[in-house]
């Protein structure tokens, strides 16, 4: 993807690179306020829990979790910045005129068509059941309740693996290492969660800097010989 990069005119510029297609500007029927309440009172209004509070006003996202156009195909217009989550969203306009955000499917970019339905392609951003995926798909945004929507590996980078399936039940490996029996009817995203880090070079851990030094000092040593 195109780089933007920043003109270095105070120190914490420098170097400085974001994603040029992502936006910050969020469609106004998409978003709704929410009250932050508790900042670590309980009812009776003292502090149980110390450091809690204050942060920057926040409007929530509507993301559909559900995916339920079936069989209609959408577009994914702009890839947007989520303040509630380490993921980006993205913006799906679709073939009868709705509008929605979903998890931004790592790998996928704007210009590309999505879908859900029972007979689509296995394809990353694409939803449908279990029953329909083959073994060793890697998905996302998983249903435990059948028409409730995704509850399952949607945080940034998640993903699941589907493992077995045997009578009315598929076997799925979660992010976390556990290994679950859910409904073959229920429906999951095919692909992984995108990660923020993969879109912006400036959100490399010190531990990835050093493994890429690591690398090319490696490489320069052995071409010098």
């Amino acid at each position: 993807m195109a780089r933007h990069l920043y003109k270095t005119s105070t120190p914490s510029t420098r170097n400085g690179a974001v994603d040029s297609q992502v936006k910050s500007n969020p469609r106004n029927n998409l978003i709704y306020g929410q009250h932050r309440c508790g900042k670590g009172r309980n009812a009776r209004g003292i502090i149980t829990a110390g450091h809690r509070g204050g942060g920057h006003k926040r409007l929530y996202r509507k993301i559909d979790f559900r995916r339920n156009e079936k069989d209609i195909y959408g577009r994914i217009v702009t890839i947007e910045y989520d303040p509630n989550r380490n993921a980006y969203i993205c913006l799906i306009h679709y073939g009868d005129g709705e509008k929605k955000y979903i998890l931004h499917p790592r790998g996928v970019i704007i210009g590309e068509t999505i879908v859900s339905g029972t007979e689509v392609p296995i394809k990353m951003g694409n939803a449908l059941p279990l029953t329909d995926m083959p073994l060793g798909t890697a998905i996302h945004n998983i249903e435990i309740t059948l028409g409730k929507g995704g509850q399952l590996a949607r945080a940034a980078g998640a993903v699941a693996k589907l493992i077995a399936k045997e009578g009315k039940s598929a076997t799925l490996k979660l992010p976390s290492g556990e290994v679950r029996l859910i409904s073959q009817n229920c429906s999951a995203t095919v692909g992984q969660v995108g990660e923020r880090r993969e879109l912006n070079p400036r959100m490399v851990d010190s531990q990835s800097t050093a493994l890429i030094h690591l690398a090319t000092s490696t490489l320069q040593y052995f071409k010098d010989k």
